[in-house]
Protein backbone atom coordinates (compact mmCIF):
# COMPACT_ATOMS: atom_id res chain seq x y z
CA UNK A 1 0.00 0.00 0.00
CA UNK A 2 1.31 3.45 -0.86
CA UNK A 3 0.17 6.87 0.25
CA UNK A 4 -1.77 7.64 -2.90
CA UNK A 5 -3.97 10.68 -3.37
CA UNK A 6 -6.96 8.44 -2.67
CA UNK A 7 -5.61 7.44 0.71
CA UNK A 8 -4.64 11.01 1.53
CA UNK A 9 -8.30 11.90 1.02
CA UNK A 10 -9.30 9.17 3.45
CA UNK A 11 -6.94 10.56 6.06
CA UNK A 12 -8.55 13.96 5.71
CA UNK A 13 -12.04 12.53 6.03
CA UNK A 14 -11.08 10.63 9.17
CA UNK A 15 -9.36 13.56 10.88
CA UNK A 16 -12.27 15.86 9.95
CA UNK A 17 -14.73 13.40 11.48
CA UNK A 18 -12.81 13.21 14.77
CA UNK A 19 -12.75 17.01 14.94
CA UNK A 20 -16.48 17.27 14.21
CA UNK A 21 -17.24 14.70 16.92
CA UNK A 22 -15.09 16.67 19.34
CA UNK A 23 -17.02 19.86 18.59
CA UNK A 24 -20.37 18.12 19.16
CA UNK A 25 -19.30 16.60 22.48
CA UNK A 26 -17.75 19.82 23.80
CA UNK A 27 -20.96 21.72 23.01
CA UNK A 28 -23.09 19.04 24.70
CA UNK A 29 -20.94 18.99 27.84
CA UNK A 30 -20.98 22.77 28.17
CA UNK A 31 -24.75 22.55 27.73
CA UNK A 32 -24.92 20.20 30.73
CA UNK A 33 -23.02 22.75 32.79
CA UNK A 34 -25.39 25.53 31.79
CA UNK A 35 -28.56 23.51 32.42
CA UNK A 36 -27.60 22.18 35.87
CA UNK A 37 -29.80 24.44 37.99
CA UNK A 38 -30.93 22.11 40.79
CA UNK A 39 -29.30 19.53 43.03
CA UNK A 40 -25.72 19.23 44.32
CA UNK A 41 -23.27 21.89 43.12
CA UNK A 42 -25.92 23.75 41.11
CA UNK A 43 -25.09 26.99 42.93
CA UNK A 44 -21.52 26.91 41.59
CA UNK A 45 -20.51 28.72 38.41
CA UNK A 46 -20.88 26.66 35.24
CA UNK A 47 -17.66 25.30 33.80
CA UNK A 48 -16.30 25.92 30.32
CA UNK A 49 -13.59 24.27 28.28
CA UNK A 50 -10.12 25.74 28.08
CA UNK A 51 -8.81 24.96 24.60
CA UNK A 52 -5.07 24.69 24.01
CA UNK A 53 -3.37 23.82 20.70
CA UNK A 54 -0.87 20.98 21.02
CA UNK A 55 2.11 20.35 18.79
CA UNK A 56 4.67 17.68 18.16
CA UNK A 57 8.15 18.15 16.72
CA UNK A 58 10.28 15.51 15.04
CA UNK A 59 13.86 14.88 16.12
CA UNK A 60 15.12 17.01 13.23
CA UNK A 61 12.94 19.90 14.35
CA UNK A 62 10.33 19.53 11.61
CA UNK A 63 6.58 19.63 12.16
CA UNK A 64 5.12 16.30 13.24
CA UNK A 65 1.50 17.25 13.79
CA UNK A 66 -0.60 18.23 16.77
CA UNK A 67 -4.16 18.91 17.77
CA UNK A 68 -6.42 20.48 20.35
CA UNK A 69 -6.52 19.77 24.07
CA UNK A 70 -9.89 20.82 25.53
CA UNK A 71 -10.12 20.56 29.31
CA UNK A 72 -12.84 21.71 31.72
CA UNK A 73 -12.03 21.83 35.42
CA UNK A 74 -14.15 22.63 38.45
CA UNK A 75 -17.54 22.73 36.78
CA UNK A 76 -20.94 22.13 38.33
CA UNK A 77 -21.27 18.72 36.69
CA UNK A 78 -17.72 17.90 35.58
CA UNK A 79 -14.86 17.99 38.06
CA UNK A 80 -12.43 17.39 35.20
CA UNK A 81 -13.11 16.39 31.61
CA UNK A 82 -10.79 16.35 28.64
CA UNK A 83 -11.76 16.01 24.99
CA UNK A 84 -8.64 15.86 22.84
CA UNK A 85 -8.16 15.52 19.10
CA UNK A 86 -4.86 15.08 17.33
CA UNK A 87 -3.34 14.23 13.99
CA UNK A 88 0.31 13.25 14.22
CA UNK A 89 2.81 11.80 11.78
CA UNK A 90 6.47 11.04 11.29
CA UNK A 91 8.74 8.07 11.90
CA UNK A 92 8.24 5.58 14.69
CA UNK A 93 11.11 5.04 17.11
CA UNK A 94 12.75 1.68 17.56
CA UNK A 95 10.67 0.65 20.57
CA UNK A 96 7.40 1.53 18.83
CA UNK A 97 8.54 -0.32 15.70
CA UNK A 98 9.21 -3.48 17.71
CA UNK A 99 5.88 -3.20 19.49
CA UNK A 100 3.96 -2.90 16.24
CA UNK A 101 5.96 -5.64 14.56
CA UNK A 102 5.07 -7.90 17.48
CA UNK A 103 1.39 -7.09 16.86
CA UNK A 104 1.79 -8.21 13.25
CA UNK A 105 1.94 -4.84 11.47
CA UNK A 106 3.65 -5.66 8.15
CA UNK A 107 6.73 -3.80 6.91
CA UNK A 108 6.99 -1.47 9.90
CA UNK A 109 10.67 -2.11 10.54
CA UNK A 110 11.69 -1.50 6.93
CA UNK A 111 9.50 1.61 6.53
CA UNK A 112 8.54 3.05 9.94
CA UNK A 113 6.60 6.07 8.71
CA UNK A 114 3.20 6.55 10.34
CA UNK A 115 0.15 8.80 10.49
CA UNK A 116 -2.42 8.71 13.27
CA UNK A 117 -5.54 10.70 14.05
CA UNK A 118 -8.17 10.36 16.72
CA UNK A 119 -10.30 11.68 19.53
CA UNK A 120 -9.82 10.80 23.19
CA UNK A 121 -12.22 11.69 26.01
CA UNK A 122 -12.23 11.07 29.75
CA UNK A 123 -14.75 12.63 32.16
CA UNK A 124 -14.44 12.66 35.96
CA UNK A 125 -17.61 13.95 37.58
CA UNK A 126 -18.47 16.14 40.59
CA UNK A 127 -21.36 14.04 41.87
CA UNK A 128 -20.19 10.51 42.78
CA UNK A 129 -23.51 9.13 41.54
CA UNK A 130 -22.69 10.27 38.00
CA UNK A 131 -20.42 7.70 36.32
CA UNK A 132 -17.03 8.56 34.94
CA UNK A 133 -16.63 7.67 31.28
CA UNK A 134 -13.99 7.12 28.63
CA UNK A 135 -14.26 7.19 24.84
CA UNK A 136 -11.80 7.20 22.01
CA UNK A 137 -11.73 6.39 18.32
CA UNK A 138 -8.73 6.55 16.04
CA UNK A 139 -7.26 5.72 12.67
CA UNK A 140 -3.66 4.61 12.15
CA UNK A 141 -1.76 4.39 8.85
CA UNK A 142 1.63 3.03 7.84
CA UNK A 143 2.89 2.51 4.27
CA UNK A 144 1.93 -1.16 4.47
CA UNK A 145 -1.15 -1.17 6.68
CA UNK A 146 -4.03 0.82 8.13
CA UNK A 147 -6.54 0.20 10.88
CA UNK A 148 -9.15 1.72 13.17
CA UNK A 149 -9.57 1.31 16.90
CA UNK A 150 -11.39 2.57 19.93
CA UNK A 151 -14.60 2.33 21.89
CA UNK A 152 -16.18 3.62 25.07
CA UNK A 153 -16.63 2.29 28.59
CA UNK A 154 -18.48 3.35 31.73
CA UNK A 155 -16.70 3.70 35.07
CA UNK A 156 -19.16 4.32 37.93
CA UNK A 157 -18.00 4.29 41.53
CA UNK A 158 -21.62 3.77 42.58
CA UNK A 159 -23.24 1.31 40.20
CA UNK A 160 -26.81 1.39 38.94
CA UNK A 161 -27.88 -1.64 36.95
CA UNK A 162 -30.30 0.40 34.83
CA UNK A 163 -27.53 2.83 33.86
CA UNK A 164 -25.27 0.00 32.78
CA UNK A 165 -28.12 -1.55 30.78
CA UNK A 166 -28.86 1.75 28.99
CA UNK A 167 -25.20 2.36 28.15
CA UNK A 168 -24.78 -1.10 26.62
CA UNK A 169 -28.15 -1.13 24.85
CA UNK A 170 -27.37 2.15 23.11
CA UNK A 171 -24.04 0.86 21.90
CA UNK A 172 -25.62 -2.35 20.69
CA UNK A 173 -28.24 -0.42 18.74
CA UNK A 174 -25.52 1.53 16.92
CA UNK A 175 -23.41 -1.56 16.21
CA UNK A 176 -26.14 -3.99 15.12
CA UNK A 177 -26.47 -2.48 11.60
CA UNK A 178 -22.87 -3.56 11.04
CA UNK A 179 -23.66 -7.19 11.90
CA UNK A 180 -25.32 -8.94 14.85
CA UNK A 181 -22.08 -10.60 15.94
CA UNK A 182 -20.19 -7.33 16.31
CA UNK A 183 -21.57 -5.99 19.60
CA UNK A 184 -20.95 -9.23 21.56
CA UNK A 185 -17.43 -9.37 20.13
CA UNK A 186 -16.55 -5.79 21.01
CA UNK A 187 -18.18 -6.06 24.44
CA UNK A 188 -16.08 -9.12 25.26
CA UNK A 189 -12.99 -7.30 23.97
CA UNK A 190 -13.70 -4.37 26.29
CA UNK A 191 -14.19 -6.70 29.26
CA UNK A 192 -10.76 -8.17 28.60
CA UNK A 193 -8.97 -4.92 27.69
CA UNK A 194 -10.20 -2.86 30.65
CA UNK A 195 -9.38 -5.54 33.22
CA UNK A 196 -6.79 -4.66 35.89
CA UNK A 197 -4.75 -7.84 36.47
CA UNK A 198 -3.00 -6.72 39.66
CA UNK A 199 -6.38 -5.83 41.23
CA UNK A 200 -8.13 -8.86 39.75
CA UNK A 201 -11.11 -6.77 38.71
CA UNK A 202 -12.48 -4.60 35.90
CA UNK A 203 -12.05 -0.84 36.18
CA UNK A 204 -15.74 -0.27 35.43
CA UNK A 205 -18.87 -1.90 33.98
CA UNK A 206 -17.53 -2.28 30.47
CA UNK A 207 -18.55 -1.06 27.08
CA UNK A 208 -17.12 -1.78 23.64
CA UNK A 209 -13.57 -1.83 22.33
CA UNK A 210 -11.72 -2.77 19.17
CA UNK A 211 -8.23 -2.43 17.81
CA UNK A 212 -6.42 -3.28 14.57
CA UNK A 213 -9.74 -3.13 12.71
CA UNK A 214 -9.01 -3.73 9.04
CA UNK A 215 -11.48 -5.93 7.17
CA UNK A 216 -10.05 -4.79 3.85
CA UNK A 217 -13.03 -2.49 3.34
CA UNK A 218 -11.95 0.98 4.50
CA UNK A 219 -15.37 2.54 3.98
CA UNK A 220 -17.11 -0.11 6.08
CA UNK A 221 -14.56 0.13 8.87
CA UNK A 222 -14.73 3.92 8.87
CA UNK A 223 -18.54 3.78 9.01
CA UNK A 224 -18.31 1.48 12.04
CA UNK A 225 -15.85 3.82 13.73
CA UNK A 226 -18.21 6.75 13.13
CA UNK A 227 -21.14 4.84 14.67
CA UNK A 228 -19.06 4.03 17.75
CA UNK A 229 -18.58 7.78 18.08
CA UNK A 230 -22.24 8.56 17.38
CA UNK A 231 -23.33 6.13 20.12
CA UNK A 232 -21.47 8.01 22.83
CA UNK A 233 -23.70 10.99 23.59
CA UNK A 234 -27.05 9.12 23.55
CA UNK A 235 -25.47 6.41 25.71
CA UNK A 236 -24.02 8.81 28.27
CA UNK A 237 -25.96 12.09 28.45
CA UNK A 238 -29.18 10.59 29.89
CA UNK A 239 -27.16 9.05 32.72
CA UNK A 240 -25.61 12.41 33.59
CA UNK A 241 -28.96 14.18 33.47
CA UNK A 242 -30.54 11.57 35.75
CA UNK A 243 -27.78 11.23 38.36
CA UNK A 244 -26.45 14.79 38.68
CA UNK A 245 -29.40 15.74 40.94
CA UNK A 246 -28.97 12.79 43.34
CA UNK A 247 -27.91 13.92 46.84
CA UNK A 248 -24.38 12.84 47.78
CA UNK A 249 -22.42 12.75 51.03
CA UNK A 250 -18.88 12.27 52.36
CA UNK A 251 -19.09 8.48 52.10
CA UNK A 252 -20.01 8.77 48.42
CA UNK A 253 -17.03 11.07 47.84
CA UNK A 254 -14.73 8.61 49.59
CA UNK A 255 -15.94 5.81 47.33
CA UNK A 256 -15.38 8.03 44.30
CA UNK A 257 -11.79 8.95 45.21
CA UNK A 258 -10.82 5.34 45.92
CA UNK A 259 -12.38 4.19 42.65
CA UNK A 260 -10.43 6.85 40.77
CA UNK A 261 -7.27 5.19 42.01
CA UNK A 262 -8.18 2.18 39.89
CA UNK A 263 -8.55 4.40 36.85
CA UNK A 264 -5.17 6.05 37.41
CA UNK A 265 -3.44 2.70 37.91
CA UNK A 266 -4.90 1.29 34.70
CA UNK A 267 -4.01 4.28 32.54
CA UNK A 268 -0.44 4.52 33.80
CA UNK A 269 0.35 0.80 33.79
CA UNK A 270 -1.65 -0.79 30.98
CA UNK A 271 -3.26 1.68 28.58
CA UNK A 272 -1.81 1.32 25.09
CA UNK A 273 -2.75 4.85 24.03
CA UNK A 274 -0.94 6.40 26.98
CA UNK A 275 2.18 4.41 26.23
CA UNK A 276 2.09 5.29 22.53
CA UNK A 277 1.52 8.99 23.16
CA UNK A 278 4.44 9.28 25.56
CA UNK A 279 6.72 7.10 23.42
CA UNK A 280 6.13 9.19 20.29
CA UNK A 281 6.77 12.53 21.97
CA UNK A 282 3.25 13.95 21.97
CA UNK A 283 2.38 16.67 24.48
CA UNK A 284 2.57 14.97 27.88
CA UNK A 285 -0.23 17.08 29.34
CA UNK A 286 -2.52 16.02 26.52
CA UNK A 287 -1.56 12.34 26.88
CA UNK A 288 -2.10 12.38 30.65
CA UNK A 289 -5.28 14.48 30.68
CA UNK A 290 -7.15 11.23 31.39
CA UNK A 291 -5.88 11.16 34.96
CA UNK A 292 -8.38 12.25 37.63
CA UNK A 293 -7.85 15.58 39.41
CA UNK A 294 -7.96 13.85 42.81
CA UNK A 295 -7.71 10.19 43.78
CA UNK A 296 -7.09 8.19 46.94
CA UNK A 297 -5.36 4.97 47.88
CA UNK A 298 -6.09 3.25 51.18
Amino acid sequence: MTDTDAFAERKTRASDWFRALRDEIVAAFEGLEQSHDTGPFSDDAPGAFEVTPTSRTAEDGSDAGGGLMSVMRGGRVFEKVGVNVSTVYGTLGEAAQKSMAARGVPGIESDPRFWASGISLVAHMRNPHVPAVHMNTRMFWTPNAWWFGGGSDLNPCIEYDEDTAHFHATQKAHLDPHGPALYPELKAWADEYFYIPHRKRARGVGGIFMDDRNTGDWEADFALTQDIGRAFLPAYLPLVEKRRVVPCDAADREAQLVHRGLYAEYNLVYDRGTKFGLATGHDANAVLMSLPPLAKWI
